[in-house]
């Protein structure tokens, strides 16, 4: 391979952003458009600002669950009429949950944006439920819960932990719900989720692709437009954590578990309310750990000295509460998960007490700086980044000037950050391991 660019010249070979064009409508509905000529496609996106952390006490699910609802149909477009549209002109579309945010997405041509931009307008507060309906998809989300969750140890155990490590936070609470709540969810439930939180003024609409800013103002202003403006919400304020001051593990013993692993978690801030820089610096310490090949965990534990098989690190700096970072493992060969954790927990220490070198963090700011030029060539991660960052309170420039505020971290700042938040007396470790093993 060549020689490491330094970070002005990646700025300087890095192509130029798309001119982001952003607006407001009169009823509330922010409108972020990204025009991108180089394919005739368009990917449009309508971003609720409400998640599973905003549900009721009691009521876990209930936003994943009126995600299904709503492709249930209109008055004006019945269900199914959407999907069949979609299909015959080889668009694509579907809708996540999670616990910030609810997401409707379309990719189509551009000539059919119109017609895309009517039918999630008329969704937004047009919806019509039956008991029917209701009864009928609450048994379709629980059965996904079945696969997806009590059918994977992995899923099961990722539950178990968040739920340990948030004490009183409703990140404690599976986005999919809890399944003797989810059995309880009924028509009244979606309704009052619905018109409570289904509005333009709680909303972001990102249109990105072959499109003309003007033409999208023109068209969001026929369609979303002529919706009503919902009630005002208060601010997004959930129960926060207390101190943490003791190490929890959680163990899940499962036959259906090939190799073991472990993964250690600590609530950390995220971009929204960590002090200037600190953001920054953790993503920049999950990359140097254990973000990739060139991370201390894969060069030191899985090729010097093939402890691991796997080894990394994440950090979940988009919540929009507390977030957490997480380091994990799996064995190689003859060796036991104790010696992987061991050997994990000794590169953070090392880390702690030597810091990371000048040139071990420029590598790691140019592999981020990368990824947001690798970012600005796929146009649904372009409205995924703006979509995400503007519907948790964030902003363009915050957005604009991220990269500058990655390349301004310093070693210290990194060192600092891993000796603050990476404190083992107050870790959640999770142990996955098959039936026969017993405890770790």
């Amino acid at each position: 391979m060549g020689a490491l660019l330094s970070a002005s010249a990646w700025a300087q070979a890095a192509p130029e952003p798309a001119k982001v064009v952003d607006f407001t409508l009169e009823n509330g509905l922010e409108v972020v458009v990204i025009p991108d000529r180089r394919a005739p496609i368009v990917t449009h996106m309508v971003w609720y600002k409400v998640g599973s952390a905003d549900e009721a006490p009691g009521k876990s699910g209930i936003a994943h669950f009126l995600e299904h609802l709503m492709f249930k149909g209109t008055e004006k477009h019945p269900a199914g009429e959407m999907d069949r549209v979609i299909a015959e002109i080889g668009g694509y579309t579907n809708a996540f949950t999670t616990n910030d945010v609810t997401v409707y997405h379309q990719t189509v041509p551009p000539e059919f944006l119109p017609e895309m931009m009517d039918f999630e307008a008329d969704r937004m507060r047009g919806l019509v439920l039956t008991e029917e309906v209701i009864g009928a998809e609450r048994d379709v989300v629980i059965e996904e819960r079945n696969q997806r969750v009590e059918g994977s140890p992995q899923a099961l155990l990722s539950e178990e932990v968040s739920a340990t490590l948030y004490q009183n936070h409703p990140y404690r609470i599976p986005t999919i719900g809890w399944l003797h709540e989810m059995e309880q969810l009924n028509r009244q439930d979606a309704v009052d989720f619905y018109d409570r939180y289904y509005a333009p003024n709680n909303a972001v609409l990102v249109v990105a692709g072959d499109v003309d800013a003007e033409e999208v103002r023109k068209l969001a202003e026929e369609t979303y437009g002529k919706v009503p403006r919902g009630p005002e919400l208060p601010p997004r304020i959930r129960p926060s954590e207390p101190t943490h001051d003791t190490a929890r593990t959680v163990t899940l013993s499962d036959p259906r578990v090939g190799l073991p692993s472990f993964s250690s978690s600590w609530v950390t801030p995220n971009y929204r309310t960590a002090e200037a820089g600190e953001a920054e610096a953790l993503d920049l310490l999950s990359e140097i750990l254990g973000g990739g090949s060139r991370s201390r965990f894969y060069q030191e534990i899985v090729v010097k000295t093939g402890i691991a098989s796997a080894a990394g690190a994440s950090y979940d700096g988009g919540a929009y509460d507390p977030a957490s970072f997480t380091l994990y493992g799996m064995p190689q060969g003859e060796h036991t998960l104790a010696d992987v954790e061991a050997a994990v927990s000794e590169q953070v220490a090392r880390l702690i007490k030597d810091g990371v070198t000048a040139e071990e963090l420029e590598a790691a700011k140019m592999r981020y700086v990368r990824s947001l030029i690798f970012a600005r060539d796929e146009q649904d991660s372009m409205a995924n980044i703006y979509g995400n960052r503007l519907a948790n309170d964030g902003t363009i420039a915050d957005i604009d000037a991220w990269s500058d505020r990655i390349k301004a971290v310093t070693p210290e700042q990194v060192q600092a950050v891993a000796q603050k938040y990476l404190d083992p007396k107050i870790a959640v470790t999770g142990y996955l391991l098959p039936t026969e093993n017993g405890a770790p």
